[in-house]
């Protein structure tokens, strides 16, 4: 018996709900990255990071909004039925789960784009820099 085996999968009524659970709550940065290429997306991309460093380099037509002013006078802004996708520095940054929480507590639609800064280089994709 192998590591991956040892303990087994799930059924797979339990990982359709599992894994379609999951998806509401994130995307990738491929899907952002596709979804923001004809033109104006369905959603708003927020970068939750510090000014400084969504200076130097952000994912482009991303918002800057740390997660810290994510208030509801700010949300006010965009329509209620808006979806927020979030995201910071990488996996090792809790930033973005700040930010989808704050949002949810807001009563907002929101996802977490998985990898963040760190995935958006990873696939390649080109950085903007500068304010907004």
């Amino acid at each position: 018996m192998s590591y991956v085996t040892e303990t087994p999968a799930a059924a797979p009524a339990q990982a359709l709900e599992h894994f379609g659970r999951k998806l509401g709550f994130e995307t990738d940065c491929y899907d952002v990255w596709v979804s923001l290429e004809p033109g104006p997306a369905d959603f708003v991309l927020l970068d939750v990071r510090g000014p400084a460093l969504f200076e130097q380099s952000h994912v482009p037509g991303a918002v800057n909004l740390p997660h810290g002013k994510i208030t509801e006078r700010k949300m006010a802004e965009w329509p209620e039925d808006t979806l927020f996708v979030v995201y910071c520095a990488g996996p090792h940054c809790n930033g973005a789960d700040k930010a989808a929480f704050r949002l949810a507590q807001l009563r907002r639609k929101v996802k977490l784009m998985i990898g963040g800064i760190t995935g958006w280089a990873d696939e390649g994709f080109a950085f903007a820099s500068g304010p907004e």
